[in-house]
Order: structure tokens, then C-alpha cells, then sequence
């Protein structure tokens, strides 16, 4: 009977935009409240901050996203492409720097020969792709699918201390929004940490702290605002 471990790489890509959406989306949206209510402003002008730091955020993440994965995808296809050029023209000097590189992991150079000849009988572009240059298929960039992910993340994330902002107001409002966003964020960060197979504990207390330092600092942004008016 063969034994399977389950392994957790395959959920990096949309693991990555998840998380970093909602925590943003939690992060920059309470901070935003918590300075402009830290500047006296009305209950009103609050919520409205609020909302057009949800939609603003939501639509920048998305296309950062996208950007930036295009541009990763975009190498990673240049770079296969200088490969199969490659392939086509010197085929057997790329089966022998395959079989360099199975050298370099402990395989034996008559053993390494014979593996780097039969994978490029194979597919010798995939194997370039994965040995050579780096590139899997299971973690591949995915543009669409992480510019989504990364915005519906923020949107729920930003929209947790704006309800709470919604339902609280006057001298409550920034205690209870930094409190309760900073449950949201260790909770975020734990469950992250669990999926991804990293410490719980860690996971939590680091986004709590960043999340607590953004917060503080966007409360001393309006304070001193309401000071200067």
C-alpha cells in the first residue's frame, strides 16, 4: 500500500490572496475609521469614509492582483519560451545540464545521465520547466483567480469593522471597533496559519501586531487633524 502525505503548497496561490485581502481589508478599513473618528468627525462622515475605503480597496487589490501575477506569468512564459528555443537547438547539451543538475541533488553521474535522458523523452520542456528554470504547474499564477479572490477577501474583511462602526457611535466607536478588529485579525491570521500548516499562535500575533500598529498610528494621524481645525 502506497502512503500519501498531504501536503499544503498547492493552496499557496489563493491562500496568499485570501489572506492578504482580508487583512487589509480589516486592517485599512478600521484604521481609517478609527482616524477619522479620532478627528471628531460625525457619526455620518465615518460610515461614509468607511464604505469608500471598502469599494476603493477592493477594486486596488484586485488590481494589483492582477498586475502583478500577469507580470509573474508573463515571465515565467518568456522564460519557457527561451527554453524551447533552446531545446530545439541544442538538445543534447540541455540533457546533459539536466543530468548536471540530478548530479548536484545525489543522484550518481550514470544514474543522473539515464534520468535526465528519459524525462526529456518524455517532456522535455516540463522537465526543464520544473528542475531548470522552477516552474510548476501546481503553483502556477492564476491572474482571474487571485484578482477575485484578493477582492472578495478585502470586501469581507473591511466590511467587519464597518458593520460594527454602523451599529456603534460617540466615545465607544474606536475602543470597540480596534478591539473587535483585532479579534477578527488574530482570528484571520490563526486560520490561515492552521490551512497553510504554520504555528496558530504566530499566525495570529503577527497580524494582531501590525494591525494594532496601524491602528494607533492612523488614531494619532486624526488627532492631531482635529487638533490643527
Amino acid at each position: 500500500m502506497i502512503h500519501s502525505e498531504i501536503h499544503r503548497s498547492h493552496r499557496v496561490g489563493w491562500l496568499r490572496a485570501a489572506v492578504l485581502g482580508a487583512n487589509d481589508g480589516i486592517v485599512s478599513t478600521a484604521s481609517l475609521i478609527i482616524g477619522v473618528a479620532a478627528a471628531n468627525t460625525a457619526h455620518e462622515g465615518i460610515l461614509l469614509a468607511g464604505v469608500a475605503g471598502l469599494a476603493a480597496g477592493a477594486m486596488s487589490m484586485a488590481a494589483g492582483e492582477y498586475v502583478s501575477v500577469s507580470s509573474q506569468s508573463d515571465t515565467e512564459n518568456a522564460d519557457l519560451a527561451i527554453e524551447k528555443k533552446s531545446l530545439e537547438q541544442n538538445f543534447e547539451s540541455e540533457t546533459a545540464e539536466l543530468a548536471k543538475i540530478y548530479e548536484g541533488r545525489g543522484l550518481k553521474p550514470i544514474l543522473a545521465k539515464q534520468v535526465a535522458e528519459q524525462l526529456m523523452a518524455h517532456d522535455a520542456l516540463g522537465a526543464h520547466a520544473r528542475d531548470d528554470i522552477g516552474i510548476s504547474e501546481r503553483v502556477s499564477p492564476q491572474p482571474i483567480q487571485a484578482a477575485f479572490s484578493s477582492a472578495g477577501a478585502f470586501t469581507l474583511g473591511a466590511a467587519l469593522p464597518l458593520v460594527v462602526a454602523w451599529f456603534v457611535s460617540g466615545t465607544l466607536l474606536i475602543p470597540v471597533v480596534a478591539a473587535l478588529s483585532l479579534l477578527f485579525l488574530a482570528v484571520l491570521g490563526g486560520a490561515a496559519a492552521r490551512v497553510g500548516g504554520a504555528s496558530i499562535t504566530m499566525g495570529a500575533s503577527r497580524v494582531a501586531f501590525w494591525g494594532a500598529l496601524a491602528m494607533v498610528l492612523t488614531a494619532v494621524v486624526g488627532g492631531l487633524f482635529d487638533v490643527i481645525a
